[in-house]
């Protein structure tokens, strides 16, 4: 009999229900739709942990925007995602109503009311329909020839609301950016919504197989549910999952990704995220992979942005940055640790997928992160 998972194997295990060690070389559309939706804030990281999950080039997963399979919008909690459009329809009802009344307060700020709302709902179909697809600068300057400032964050508030509402998303790409196209036209709907308790179901399901280990209260975040809701689609899909209780809190995962043992994938691997990663912003708790003396290094100053990360192990031990030249990436990874040879060996590997995404050569620097290093930590 199998042991039960205890807190040390969380991290390694989420490692493997994402794809993260265990991808299978599945399309880009697949990784994305196995995962539900994903972070899509930083448009380079997003096409990177796809790529990471599939085994795909970056130029593969542009090809999935480009053609409509996959599209980034603000499906939850007012962050940018990628994801389907048919799993965009399926989770834009859920909470809709819950994000744009949040935002009440801030709107009254910027003076956006419903028929300035509709002003640019106009505008919008009415650019789009002409352009078929329009960069973010041409939308707003279609709100500003309608009347509607885009002042300050007036612009992105309306572009969000217009976003929620299913009007419009991010679709194809015109060199390095992301343009806007009308929803319905662009990925017309390939089969009917299921009611709401259903749907329910069906993202609790999804959410656990992908993410899991994790708690309700994950799920409830992470989709901006309320926990009545959440508690709800959990149990009408609990028998399908693996549970199991660690520190007094119930956690629930696929079957298939459930096992706890050492030779299971995720044990020893060595990967490097990008910046806000699933992995790591999928939770409410990230401390199973993050310890709290580092919080700080991976989001400095608390300031929202997530830097890409080294993870061994299931454990975050260092970042990196990249800087795109114009014939080479340079990288370099800023460790919180020294690496074993065997890890270094696997670091450089993990690089050498990076390579393969980005289909020009990377060079490698590795040292100590300087707000961490000491000679008894970072010897030699």
């Amino acid at each position: 009999m199998a042991r039960q998972p205890g807190g040390n194997d969380i991290a390694r295990l989420r490692l493997r229900a994402q794809h993260i060690v265990s991808a299978t070389g599945s399309s880009p559309v697949d990784a994305v739709s196995h995962m539900l939706a994903m972070q899509g804030q930083d448009l380079p990281g997003t096409l990177w942990a796809i790529g990471l999950r599939s085994h795909a080039t970056e130029s593969q997963v542009r090809d999935a925007f480009d053609s409509g399979d996959l599209v980034r919008s603000w499906p939850m909690r007012g962050t940018l995602h990628a994801l389907t459009p048919h799993d965009l329809r399926l989770l834009l009802p859920l909470s809709r109503d819950r994000v744009v009344s949040s935002l009440a307060a801030r709107h009254r700020e910027l003076g956006i009311d419903s028929n300035d709302v509709a002003v640019a709902e106009h505008a919008a179909e009415q650019a789009l329909s002409e352009a078929g697809a329009l960069s973010r600068k041409d939308l707003l300057a279609a709100f500003e020839r309608a009347g509607q400032s885009t002042a300050g964050q007036r612009g992105t508030h309306l572009l969000f609301l217009l976003a929620h509402a299913g009007l419009v998303c991010l679709g194809p790409f015109r060199g390095k950016e992301q343009l806007f196209v009308l929803f319905e036209r662009w990925g017309p709907a390939d089969a009917p919504l299921p009611d709401r308790e259903e749907a329910l179901a069906r993202v609790a399901l999804r959410y656990f197989q992908s993410h899991g280990p994790a708690t309700v209260e994950d799920l409830a975040w992470w989709t901006k549910l309320t926990l009545t809701d959440a508690r709800w689609g959990t149990a009408a899909v609990r028998e399908r999952l693996a549970v199991f209780s660690i520190g007094g809190r119930k956690y629930f995962a696929s079957p298939d990704t459930a096992d706890p043992s050492p030779r299971a994938p995720g044990a020893r691997s060595v990967v490097t995220l990008p910046g806000f990663d699933e992995f790591i912003l999928g939770y409410t708790d990230r401390s199973a992979a993050l310890a709290a003396e580092h919080s700080s290094l991976i989001v400095p100053g608390n300031n929202g942005v997530f830097k890409p990360t080294v993870v061994i192990g299931g454990r975050v031990v260092g970042t990196w940055t990249r800087l795109d030249r114009p014939r080479t990436v340079e990288v370099s990874a800023h460790l919180f640790r020294r690496l074993t040879d065997a890890e270094e060996h696997s670091l450089a590997r993990a690089f050498d997928a990076y390579v393969e995404f980005r289909g020009r050569p990377v060079t490698l620097a590795v040292s100590a992160h300087p707000l961490v290093t000491t000679d008894t930590v970072f010897a030699g």
